[in-house]
C-alpha cells in the first residue's frame, strides 16, 4: 500500500526491514510493516506557574507558550516521533510533561532573583525562561515557537504587588504635591530673577551696542580697504588672465591652421589614394575582362583542336578497318598462307627492289681490291703425275693462296694475321 502524509504530517514506518524507525512523507508500506501519521503543528499550552522569589514571597507567572515539533532537524524529529508522537499532543500526559518542563525551569529561576529584580526586569526574565526551558525540551524534540509571559500576579495572602501598586501610587501622588510646590517657588522666585536680569541685559545690551558700532565702524573701513585691495588684485588678475587667454587663443588660431592644412594635404593625397586605388581596380576588371576573353579563345581552339583530333582519329580508325578488311581479303585470295601474303605485300610494295638497290650501293661503297690467282698452269694437275703428286700439290696451294688473302684482308679492313703465320712484305 502506498501512504502519502498531508503537508502538516509525518509518516512513522516499522516492521519487516527497518531496524529502528522510518520518518517519511510519502512510502510504500510492505507486508510485515505498520505505518502511523503525526502531525507536526505547534500547539498552544496556557499554564499559571507559581514560584517563589528569593525573598520567600510567592507569586504566580501566567503564560502562554507556542510549542511543537523540531522539523528542521532530522535527530530531533525522530525522537519526537520516538517519545510524543505515539500520544495526543493535547493529552493530559505531554501537557504534564511540557508543564513540568517550565514549571521547573520557572521555580529555579525565581528562587534566583528578588520580587524587584522579578518584576522590573520581566523582559529578560522571560528571555531568560524562554532560554531554559528550549534546553530542556530539546531532549523530546520540541521547539518553543513562541512564549508570551503575562503580567505576574499575587498569591491569595500574599499581596506584594498590590502593595507595592498602593505605595507606588502614593509616591506618584506625594510626589506630584512636591512637584507643585517647587513650581510655584520657582515662579515666584524666577519672576524677580527675571527682572534682574532684564535691568542687567538692557546696561549690558547697551554698551555693547556702542562696542558694536565702533567695531562695526572700524571693520567697515577694514572691509573698504579689503574690497579695494581685493578689487585691484582682481583687475590684475582679469588682465593677466585675458592676456593668458590671448596667447593661448593664438596658440590655438595657429593649432588650427595648422590641423586645417594638414588635413587639406591629407584629403589631397586621400582624394590621389582613393583615385590610385579606382584605377587599379579598373586594371583589376579589365586584366579580368582580358583573362575571361583569352579563356574564351583558348577554349574555343581547343574546343575546334579536340574536334580536329577525334575527326582525325575517326579517319584513321576508318582507314585502318579498310586495310583490315582489305588484308583479309588478300588472305583469303591466297588460301591462308601468311608467308605468300607476305611475298606479294613486299612486291607490291617494291621491297625486294629497294633491298636490291640498298645492297648495291653499300657494295659500291666498299670499292673491293679483287685478286685472281692460282695454283699452276690453268689449275689443271700435271698428266703422268701420280695420286700422292696431286695430294701434295694441293696443299701448296693452299700455302700458296694465305698471303695474297692476308694482303686482301689487310687492305679491306687493316687487320694483320698473328705473328706466328708470318708476315705481309710491302712488295
Amino acid at each position: 500500500m502506498y501512504r502519502v502524509a498531508s503537508a502538516s504530517e509525518y509518516l512513522v514506518i516499522t516492521g519487516a526491514g527497518i531496524s529502528d524507525i522510518k520518518i517519511a512523507k510519502k512510502s510504500w508500506i510492505l507486508p510485515g510493516q505498520s505505518c502511523k501519521i503525526f502531525d507536526v503543528s505547534p500547539v498552544n499550552y496556557t499554564f499559571e506557574v507559581q514560584a517563589m522569589s528569593a525573598e520567600k514571597l510567592p507569586f504566580v507567572l501566567p503564560a502562554v507558550f507556542t510549542i511543537g515539533p523540531r522539523i528542521d532537524d532530522d535527530k530531533s524529529l525522530l525522537r519526537y516521533a520516538k517519545l510524543i508522537s505515539p500520544h495526543d499532543k493535547l493529552s493530559h500526559h505531554v501537557k504534564e510533561l511540557v508543564q513540568g518542563v517550565i514549571e521547573g525551569e520557572t521555580r529555579v529561576l525565581a528562587a534566583s532573583m528578588t520580587m524587584d529584580e522579578v518584576f522590573k526586569g520581566t523582559k529578560d526574565f522571560k528571555q531568560e525562561v524562554f532560554e531554559k526551558v528550549q534546553l530542556e525540551l530539546n531532549q523530546f524534540g520540541l521547539l518553543i515557537y513562541n512564549a508570551n509571559v503575562k503580567q505576574l500576579v499575587d498569591v491569595p495572602g500574599h499581596e506584594y504587588f498590590s502593595y507595592l501598586g498602593q505605595k507606588t501610587q502614593m509616591e506618584a501622588a506625594n510626589q506630584a504635591k512636591i512637584d507643585v510646590a517647587e513650581a510655584r517657588m520657582k515662579g515666584e522666585v524666577g519672576a524677580k530673577i527675571r527682572e534682574g536680569q532684564t535691568m542687567q541685559n538692557e546696561a549690558k545690551i547697551d554698551a555693547e551696542t556702542k562696542i558694536i558700532s565702533t567695531q562695526r565702524q572700524g571693520e567697515g573701513k577694514k572691509e573698504e580697504i579689503r574690497v579695494k585691495t581685493a578689487v585691484k588684485v582682481f583687475e590684475n588678475q582679469r588682465e593677466a588672465e585675458v592676456a593668458e587667454a590671448n596667447a593661448d587663443l593664438a596658440k590655438k588660431k595657429a593649432g588650427w591652421a595648422k590641423e586645417a592644412q594638414v588635413a587639406e594635404v591629407e584629403a589631397t593625397k586621400a582624394v590621389a589614394l582613393r583615385e590610385a586605388e579606382l584605377q587599379k581596380e579598373v586594371e583589376i576588371m579589365n586584366a579580368l575582362t582580358r583573362t575571361e576573353k583569352l579563356k574564351a579563345e583558348f577554349l574555343s581552339k581547343a574546343s575546334v583542336e579536340y574536334e580536329t583530333k577525334q575527326r582525325e582519329a575517326e579517319g584513321l580508325l576508318a582507314l585502318a578497318q579498310a586495310q583490315g578488311a582489305y588484308l583479309r581479303t588478300l588472305l583469303d585470295a591466297v588460301g591462308g598462307n601468311y608467308a605468300a601474303l607476305r611475298d606479294y605485300m613486299m612486291i607490291n610494295s617494291g621491297m625486294f627492289q629497294e633491298i636490291a638497290r640498298i645492297n648495291g650501293e653499300a657494295v659500291r661503297g666498299l670499292q673491293p681490291k679483287i685478286s685472281i690467282w692460282s695454283s699452276g698452269s690453268g689449275g689443271e694437275a700435271v698428266e703422268g703425275s701420280g695420286g700422292g703428286g696431286n695430294a701434295m700439290k694441293e696443299v701448296a696451294g693452299v700455302y700458296k693462296m694465305l698471303p695474297p688473302l692476308f694482303k686482301t684482308v689487310h687492305e679491306q679492313t687493316g687487320m694483320l694475321p698473328p705473328a706466328w703465320m708470318g708476315s705481309i712484305s710491302d712488295s
